[in-house]
């Protein structure tokens, strides 16, 4: 720093220090070049330095992520084809046991409808023997059964005729004579024991022990199949 100083009126030149080093204050010709190409150089230097670290970096990130998200789907790969192959070996291994099982089925099936038939067919027998006992005692119940039947038929009845079996005419004749005299009972080789019908003027009705019993016997095999259907 250069400083004037006045003193007494008398004036004092500024005076200068000489640079400590001279050579500092006159770069050499070749030196900027070379100053040039260093800063270039280090540029260079640091630039491939920092493209091989973060080259280092991305591949390393790069692995990791790429050896994450291939770990994640080779075991999801690895689980899928496991349970494939599981449930290939448990059907294969579970085929006969299927089978029996469909075999099984089928015959408590066929079982239970034979059960069911066979005990139709005996409820059927043991009913029409009881008929056959209660008509053999008593075959004057046929002729209630057609005063039911005339009381829900239509329009005038004019002359009635009570169709039966020619055995069972001759019975009630024998046994309720007074009863058959109110009645025109018609003998018909065609009707069987327990057999009946009532003709009027407009109407036929079918009253025998048969027809009732097959109702019956319809009845009890739909409450039959209902209630294997609910096992």
């Amino acid at each position: 720093m250069v400083k004037v100083i006045a003193e007494g009126g008398s004036n004092w030149r500024p005076y200068r220090f000489p640079p400590r080093c001279r050579e500092a204050l006159t770069p050499v010709a070749g030196d900027a070049a070379s100053v040039q190409r260093a800063m270039a150089d280090g540029f260079q230097q640091g630039n491939e330095r920092g493209y091989q670290e973060g080259l280092q970096q991305g591949r390393e990130a790069g692995f990791q992520d790429g050896y994450e998200a291939g770990r994640q789907e080779g075991a999801r790969l690895g689980r899928e084809e496991g349970r494939i192959q599981g449930q290939q070996v448990f059907e294969a291994a579970s085929a006969p046991l299927e089978r029996i099982v469909e075999q099984v089925g089928a015959f408590l099936a066929e079982y239970e409808n034979r059960r069911r038939t066979e005990l139709l067919e005996l409820v059927q027998k043991v009913a029409k023997q009881v008929i056959r006992c209660e008509l053999t005692l008593s075959p004057a119940q046929l002729l209630t059964l057609a005063d039911e039947a005339l009381a829900g038929m239509p329009g005038d009845l004019g002359e009635v005729r009570v169709l039966l079996n020619p055995e069972e005419c001759a019975r009630i004749r024998e046994i309720a004579p007074e009863r058959a005299a109110r009645w025109r009972l018609v003998p018909d080789e065609r009707l069987a024991l327990g057999e009946c019908r009532v003709i009027t003027a407009q109407a036929e009705a079918d009253i025998g022990c048969q027809q009732r019993l097959d109702a019956c016997m319809e009845t009890l095999a739909e409450h039959l199949e209902l209630a294997g259907n609910d096992q």
